[in-house]
């Protein structure tokens, strides 16, 4: 009978172990963006927006949860203020929107917050910033000279981890402000952090992720300056 050699079988078993241990982990893939889940919170908008048309030319304030719990009211007392902020929303979510929730209230300034939730979701820096370029041109197709304030990507307790990819995305948009034009980009990240560099804990509710009272008095007097001005 003859002899089968094991030679050739354990060399090509090793080989394959091998590359199993060199395979890099995958990436999270990213979330999907699925507009259709926030079409009840626009609908919701497009009501209140029949029953009480918000004022022309006022200072729209759009993105993700940190905007839609932010009183505008109460923070900017004298200006006309509208909040359209839908929470757990990315950036796509806000473009997808703008004809009816920004553009059909032809505001004097828009103050964008998102991207929080999109490196979350595993989106990557070059992602985020590609889809801010993508925001910009939506809500400036009725207004090519309309001022954005950008707030940066907030640090937080709760996504601390992600620190890094958020302030990459964060420089990544800032690095193209002079090619999108006019757009103030807010360094929201010296206010929020301690002596030690990590984020306050007094600013954040207990789920360590949205801002309390104080979180929002920090960015109301990063903002008001800039929105008087505009």
């Amino acid at each position: 009978m003859p002899t089968i050699s094991r030679t050739p079988l354990l060399g090509l078993m090793c080989l394959a172990l091998g590359a199993s241990i060199a395979a890099p982990a995958r990436a999270k893939e990213p979330k999907p963006c699925k507009p259709e889940v926030w079409a009840d919170a626009i609908a919701k908008f497009e009501e209140e927006d029949k029953k009480m048309p918000p004022p022309k030319q006022g200072v729209l304030f759009l993105g993700s949860s940190s905007i839609r719990l932010w009183d505008v009211k109460k923070s900017f007392p004298d200006m006309l203020t509208v909040n359209r902020g839908f929470g757990g929303s990315q950036i796509c979510d806000s473009t997808h929107y703008a004809d009816r929730i920004v553009n059909i209230h032809e505001p004097r300034v828009v103050v964008f917050y998102a991207g929080d939730n999109d490196i979350a979701g595993g989106k990557s820096p070059e992602q985020v910033r590609n889809d801010f370029h993508d925001f910009v041109e939506k809500v400036r197709g009725p207004q090519p000279d309309l001022p954005i304030i950008f707030l940066a990507i907030k640090p937080s307790i709760a996504r601390w981890k992600l620190a890094d990819k958020i302030k990459e995305a964060n420089q990544l948009i800032k690095d193209d402000l002079e090619e999108l034009g006019n757009i103030t980009y807010v360094d929201v990240w010296p206010g929020m952090l301690d002596e030690k560099g990590e984020p306050r804990k007094e600013l954040f509710a207990d789920d360590g992720l949205h801002m309390n009272e104080k979180g929002y008095e920090v960015w109301t007097e990063l903002v008001t300056p800039l929105v008087e001005k505009k």
